[in-house]
């Protein structure tokens, strides 16, 4: 046997299991049978990487059916019966390429012999995976470059993966750094353009790039963070554990997962690996996965003073019901009651199932109910309302990874006419002297501060005026390690500072 065939032959054998740099290939295939070229379709879907078969399926739901990626990806790998160490290649695979799409269509028009708009969506999403493993991921070059062209044989047809070997080989000449700088050279040329630099180097369209860099300033940030921030967003975020008190007993969960705490609230914690689901607590309801910034607001929300009683709160937009049961559970520490209102039927089933282990006398009611109409038909009623706007969601792109690329600065108006609406229902059903809670993901300034701004002189046009109460002291007596920003009266989260969303809570008061 000549060196070349032995090789090879090593080559083959390396590539015959998945290990930690993400290469897997099947037995037959490794020993020759069952070519591609002669086998059934059905033959070759199962001879191919499932995990990568699993992203690109995830990546073409997402471009072909606005779906979202966290909703269709778990149930993809259940299905195919996807786990382990292959379940989480195919999750960071899919995530990953989603978040970096706008870095990776950077490189792949540098490295294309056509311009991107010429080339088949479908091929576009097999390139942007194999760039990802390229340039995002632990997996050697030879592994990511022939697996993907196998991943194009099978999926988009032999002479697609021609254009996609010559493409990924362009992109592997090169290392990231390298890739970043002439990236961004390409997109500001003259050295003039920062905004579009970052757009490109960090995979932001340049409209949120720009209103990033505005909400930082409206916080009272610097605008010199905005490279920290869009960095931020592009890495996978923490899954993190709410222990709901009074159900759950953060050393039972200790004992269940290997966790530490979050760090800022007292109810979070960081879940290292493995399946949250599988936890006992979290099937049972006492403790369930919930960004660490939702759980500071709402917990905030609940902290904030009210003048006289405080048994009856409102959930305006409880769906999909995390803060919802979080609520529920300090409700009943503190013999009040809730009320759960949602206007999608389906999420009040999820706020119903959320709320399943806290006990039935702190639930008022569960209902669905359009929230704009609460303020009208129940006048003064309640001593919280706590009103989790509709909202662009540009506070999660983490978690929601291709809402960057679907929301567009048109999605502003409409929602945050729909905000202000939310917020005057909020504060008519609120009594005087009780708080009303505005929460968003969304640190964009048309969302947070420009809404509130609006509301406040437009409860005084009609009769309920309100006051902004100031939630940085309230949200230091939840988080002690919380460092309010000096002259702000909401309170503004980051992922690149606090490590969470980039939640806002703006408390006001019913006079």
């Amino acid at each position: 046997m000549s060196g070349q065939e032995r090789r090879g032959r090593d080559d083959r054998s390396a590539d015959a299991r998945r290990d930690a740099r993400g290469r897997q290939r099947g037995e037959a295939r490794v020993q020759g049978r069952a070519a591609r070229t002669t086998a059934a379709p059905s033959q070759r879907s199962r001879q191919a990487d499932p995990a990568r078969n699993a992203a690109y399926d995830t990546l073409r739901a997402v471009a072909e059916s606005d779906a979202y990626a966290n909703l269709v990806l778990p149930p993809l790998l259940r299905d195919r019966r996807i786990a382990g160490r292959d379940a989480g290649f195919a999750t960071e695979l899919a995530y990953g390429t989603l978040r970096l799409r706008g870095r990776y269509d950077a490189v792949l028009a540098l490295a294309s012999s056509r311009p991107l708009h010429q080339v088949d969506p479908n091929v576009l999403d097999v390139l942007r995976l194999g760039a990802h493993q390229l340039l995002g991921m632990r997996v050697a070059p030879h592994a990511a470059v022939s697996e993907t062209v196998g991943l194009a044989r099978e999926r988009v047809g032999a002479g697609a993966a021609q254009f996609v070997n010559a493409v990924l080989r362009r992109v592997s000449e090169h290392p990231l750094e390298a890739w970043l700088e002439r990236i961004g050279d390409a997109a500001d040329p003259r050295g003039d353009d920062p905004v579009a630099r970052l757009a490109a180097v960090e995979s932001h369209p340049a409209w949120v790039v720009r209103a990033m860099r505005e909400s930082l300033v409206g916080a009272g940030r610097s605008a010199d963070e905005l490279g920290a921030l869009l960095a931020a967003d592009n890495a996978p975020p923490r899954v993190t554990l709410v222990v709901r008190p009074g159900l759950a007993d953060p050393a039972q969960v200790a004992q269940e997962a290997d966790v530490t705490p979050a760090g800022l609230a007292p109810t979070a914690l960081v879940l290292s690996g493995g399946d949250p689901g599988a936890l006992p607590a979290v099937r049972d309801g006492a403790a369930g996965v919930q960004d660490e910034g939702s759980q500071l607001v709402t917990l905030a929300f609940v902290a904030a003073p009210v003048e006289g009683p405080d048994a009856r709160w409102l959930d305006l937009c409880a769906g999909p019901g995390g803060k919802a049961a979080l609520l529920g559970a300090l409700a009943a520490q503190r013999g009040a009651r809730i009320v759960a209102n949602e206007v999608q039927p389906h999420r009040t089933r999820l706020v119903e199932q959320a709320l399943r282990a806290v006990p039935g006398d702190a639930v008022e009611e569960v209902r669905t109910s359009d929230g704009r109409t609460v303020g009208a038909l129940e006048p003064a009623s309640y001593d919280r309302v706590l009103l989790d706007a509709p909202c662009t969601g540009l506070g999660a792109l983490r978690r929601r990874p291709e809402s960057r690329w679907r929301r567009t600065p048109a999605d502003l108006a409409t929602l945050s006419a729909l905000q202000r609406e939310l917020l005057a229902s909020a504060v008519a059903a609120v009594r005087p002297g009780g708080v009303v809670g505005y929460v968003t993901c969304s640190p964009h300034l048309a969302e947070t501060q420009l809404v509130v701004l609006d509301a406040v002189r437009a409860a005084g046009r009609a009769g309920t005026p309100v006051e902004v109460v100031d939630a940085a002291p309230v949200m230091a007596q939840v988080a002690p390690a919380w460092q309010p920003v000096a002259g702000r009266t909401d309170v503004q989260l980051w992922p690149h500072v606090h490590g969470t969303d980039a939640m806002h809570l703006t408390l006001l008061r019913r006079l």
